[in-house]
Parts: structure tokens; C-alpha cells; sequence
């Protein structure tokens, strides 16, 4: 298993690249092994696994997960963010086992991925055939998610598209004190009864500062596309302003009423400098949350883009959706093993001793991470029962290294 990790670790793309690890004398003498596995078997590896082989590996990363919950600060987990949501990861291959049509048109498979948004750590990842839609069969790996945090969390707050508004699950995790924030399709109920609210309701709506700025603004660079699409006389719809609102509603599986926070959209459609009509878009979201204002839900439920990149990082920075192996189980394996070299660079970050560098580190993309602290420059030396790593270049990271490789060389069991 840590052999797929290290090889997205270390920057592999694809099974293949085992061999070159295999030959590298370096990388043998730093691990402390005479041979690795090769890609063949590597690869046969990930096909002895079955369903509930697939959960205990699960459930062995996530143990060690608690490790490193346990080091970090009383208020670590004292609002924990949950993200929940499916992507598609296509293949070329005629003979994948399990693998469907998308709706996209794609051949593959359709994970899905729940994220805790604090650290970006994956949690679960679960394969499933390329026709599932996004929340299929989703409630019961939510739930493992939940109880895998609530020793540590405070509050438990689920984020998802809607897709993932179930409202046959919201009384049950709204009576174990879960909170939820979900997207909810603008039906012709909710567009009426947000139509029927008076004006005096709504409000413009200010986007909260994605981050504080600690110099001078500067000037925004000139909208290229933007003049373009004027020029051409393209189609073009312009955001003219934002409202929001709030009202009470009881979806129809549910016992009791939440809150339904809607953001109205003025959008001008033009054409060149022709305004061709106003038109009017509502975005609802759905909660329990009680103390947060309608902004701070909209920035909130907005919040969740942010797993996107980590799905991002997770196809293209660790490779772990290539899909290179026999069938669905043996590539949720192969998934689930590589995705661990993207929890690997969490857990360096949460146990590096200076927290503002670690809380840096968790939103790096994995590619920097590769350069600052993986591919360091290196004389590697097998010396009697030691191995001495001789660095051999320097970066503004490398203080903070030695510092997490004192911290770790002290957790290490004796």
C-alpha cells in the first residue's frame, strides 16, 4: 500500500512508474529496502481486495488520522465543515469491469468524495459506476463521517450541492445535533413563495472578504474577454445585483420547518451594447444553522467550491482517478491508496511545530509541496544501522522541515 503512495508522492503519474523507483538506488537506500514491488504486482495487489477490504484500509488510514486530530489544539475541530460531493473520472478502457456512461457522455466511473474542509483531508472515497448520480448511496458513508469526527468536533456543520438535499435524512441529523447547509433546486414552489415576499425583505446582499488585505489595492487588470464578447456581439449576460432574503420552509419529507436563505440575481442579457431583457435567478439554500445571518450562510454554502480543488489535486496532483487497474473494486483500491499521499501532506502540515507555516502548507497545491519539501536535493547514505540524508540545496521551507522531523522523530514509537 505504501508503495502506491510513495510513487504519488513522489510525483508518479501512473502505475507504471513503480519501475523507475524500483531502479533508484537512492530511493531504496532512503526507505531502507533492498527491492519494492513491481508495477505488475502492484497492480495484481490492488485486485485481491474486495468491499469490506476496501473499508478496513479505510478505516486503518483514518485510525492514524486520529493521531495526528490528537496533537492539534482544544479548538481545532470546534466548528468542523464536512463537504460532500460526486465528479467523474473517465477512462479509455474497453475492458474496465464496473465502469458506466456518465450523463456527461463520459465512459468511467463516479466517485464520491467527502472532504473535511478545515485540513482539505479526504475522509472517504468511494468508486462507483459511472451512471450513479452524485448522492447515490451516499447517507451511510455521511454517517461513518460524522462519527468518525464527533469525539473531536464541537459542532458538525454537512456542505453539499443539490443534489445532496435529502430531505428524508435531515429531521434524523438535525435531532443528533448535526447541522447542514445544502443547495436546493429552484422548483416552482420556492420560486413562488420567494416571488409572494414582500420588497422590504430583501436586502442587498454583501459579499463577505474572501481575505484581508494587508497592502494597497491595486488596479484591476483590464477585462480582455469581457471587451471581446462586447465587440463580437456575443451573447452576454452581465450581473447587475444580488439580494437576499429568508423565509421558513417544510420540505415535503420532513416533520418540521428550516430556514431557506434565497439570493435573487438581477442578470442583463446583452447583445454587443444592446440590453435585450432583465432577467431574474434564485439560488436557495437550506439550514439549521440558527446563529448565522443570510450573508454568512451564502458565504457558508459558497465555502464548498473550495472541494473542488481538492478533487482537482486529487485527479491531477496525485493521480488517484486514472483508473489503471482491472475493475471498479480494484480501482477504488488503487484510489483510496493514492489519495493517502494527499492526507500524508495534511498530516505534515497539521504536525508542523510552526502552525501559521502548517496552516500555509495545507492550502498548498500538491505540486508546490512536491518541490519545497519532497523533492529536496539529497546525498542519501547507508551507514551501518543508519540512514543519513545529507541535504544538498536550500529553500525558505527548509528550517520548518528539520523542525517537523524533530517533532515526528518524537512521536515515533520507541
Amino acid at each position: 500500500m505504501l508503495n502506491l503512495a510513495y510513487n504519488a508522492l513522489l510525483d508518479g503519474q501512473r502505475l507504471e512508474d513503480i519501475e523507475l523507483r524500483r531502479n533508484d538506488e537512492a530511493f531504496l537506500d532512503g526507505l531502507g529496502a533492498q527491492r519494492i514491488p513491481d508495477p505488475t504486482t502492484s497492480g495484481d495487489f490492488t485486485r485481491r481486495f474486495d468491499q469490506d477490504s476496501v473499508l478496513t484500509l479505510m478505516e486503518a488510514i483514518n485510525a492514524t488520522r486520529q493521531r495526528v486530530w490528537e496533537k492539534q489544539p482544544k479548538d481545532f475541530l470546534w466548528q468542523a465543515f464536512v463537504d460532500i460531493d460526486g465528479t467523474i473520472a473517465g477512462t479509455l478502457g474497453e475492458c474496465k469491469g464496473g465502469m458506466a456512461l456518465s450523463y456527461k457522455g463520459i465512459w468511467g466511473y463516479a466517485p464520491l468524495i467527502i472532504t473535511l474542509a478545515n485540513t482539505r483531508e479526504v475522509l472517504y472515497l468511494v468508486n462507483r459506476p459511472g451512471n450513479f448520480v452524485s448522492h447515490e448511496g451516499c447517507v451511510p458513508w455521511i454517517d461513518r463521517a460524522i462519527e468518525l469526527l464527533r469525539p473531536r468536533a464541537g459542532e458538525i456543520t454537512l456542505r453539499g450541492d443539490t443534489d445532496f438535499t435529502l430531505s428524508a435524512e435531515l429531521d434524523r441529523w438535525d435531532s443528533q445535533g448535526i447541522k447542514f447547509i445544502f443547495g436546493m433546486d429552484a422548483h416552482p414552489k420556492v420560486v413562488q413563495l420567494a416571488e409572494s415576499l414582500p420588497e422590504t425583505t430583501w436586502k442587498p446582499l454583501e459579499r463577505l472578504a474572501r481575505y484581508e488585505m494587508a497592502t494597497e489595492p491595486r488596479r484591476k487588470p483590464q477585462r480582455i474577454k469581457e471587451a471581446i464578447v462586447r465587440f463580437k456581439g456575443y451573447l452576454n449576460k452581465k450581473l447587475v445585483g444580488e439580494s437576499v432574503a429568508e423565509f421558513n420552509y417544510q420540505p415535503h419529507k420532513c416533520g418540521r420547518s428550516y430556514r431557506l436563505v434565497v439570493v435573487r440575481k438581477n442578470i442583463s442579457v446583452q447583445k454587443g451594447e444592446t440590453v435585450l431583457l432583465e432577467d431574474i435567478k434564485y439560488f436557495f439554500y437550506i439550514t439549521n444553522h440558527t446563529d448565522y445571518c443570510a450573508e454568512q450562510i451564502v458565504a457558508l454554502a459558497n465555502g464548498r467550491c473550495d472541494q473542488e480543488n481538492v478533487i482537482e489535486q486529487l485527479k491531477n496532483g496525485v493521480n488517484a482517478m486514472r483508473m489503471p487497474v482491472d475493475d471498479l473494486l480494484s480501482n477504488w483500491a488503487y484510489m483510496v491508496m493514492s489519495a493517502l499521499a494527499w492526507n500524508l501532506k495534511a498530516w505534515y502540515g497539521l504536525l508542523m511545530p510552526n502552525r501559521h507555516r502548517g496552516l500555509e502548507l495545507l492550502r498548498m497545491e500538491f505540486r508546490r509541496f512536491l518541490h519545497l519539501i519532497v523533492l529536496l536535493p539529497a546525498q542519501i547514505v547507508r551507514s551501518g544501522r543508519r540512514i543519513i540524508y545529507r541535504i544538498m540545496g536550500y529553500n525558505e521551507w527548509l528550517k520548518d522541515f528539520f523542525a517537523a522531523w524533530e517533532y515526528l522523530r518524537r512521536m515515533a514509537p520507541a
